[in-house]
């Protein structure tokens, strides 16, 4: 298991800063402390492409994607494509799909996930930071370090899971026309899901 449970710390940033992403613009920068003292921060992946997958576990979206093993597929495809993959949960204490460190990595075991880091955003810093809205909200770095896709896994917004078959997703798309050096053929897309469970 390559995937480590981060702490969120942050780097002072001014007000301004804080604008969702856009695409074609560079991604908004942030530093991440993990538990065992590694920094990590977008900025470190470029060459590489990343993707941002915002996860609350209490999700009847987020479960969809993952009782079936769908979503860790898709962290294992990327992977096997040199893909950086960042899981980034940013419910509030209190609200639903809050952990503390135990609670992450007891889950990251169970749903056998593959990204290579488990982001605590407690305080929401990430998300807002990126506009996230929804589990699952998708955002894909490309190589320079511009957002070059985010909003929807895929074209079925439902949490059936018989929707999967079939189902066009877009962050696989994303990551083979970034690799092919080709255009992507759908930048942006409505992300949905539950709706990020920030604080009040």
């Amino acid at each position: 298991m390559r995937s480590l449970i981060l702490a969120v710390a942050f780097m002072c940033l001014p007000a301004a800063a804080f604008a969702a992403a856009e695409i074609g613009k560079p991604a908004p920068a942030f530093t991440v402390t993990a538990v065992d003292g590694a920094t990590v921060k977008p900025s470190d992946y470029k060459g590489k492409i990343v993707v941002l997958e915002w996860n609350n576990p209490g999700c009847p979206f987020v479960h969809k994607h993952y009782d079936g093993g769908n979503m860790q597929k898709l962290q294992a495809y990327a992977h096997g494509k040199g893909v950086i993959w960042l899981t980034i949960n940013s419910s509030a204490p209190g609200r639903e799909g809050n952990m503390g460190n135990a609670q992450a990595k007891d889950y990251i075991a169970s749903q056998k996930i593959v990204a290579t880091h488990y982001i605590l955003d407690p305080q929401g810093t990430v998300g807002r930071l990126y506009g996230a809205k929804s589990t699952p909200h998708m955002f894909v770095i490309d190589k320079a370090g511009n957002i070059a896709y985010m909003g929807a896994i895929d074209d079925q917004p439902t949490p059936d899971p018989a929707s999967l078959t079939g189902a066009h997703n877009y962050v696989q798309g994303a990551i083979d026309n970034l690799q092919a050096g080709k255009p992507i053929a759908v930048p942006s897309t409505q992300a949905y899901g539950c709706s990020v469970k920030y604080a009040d």
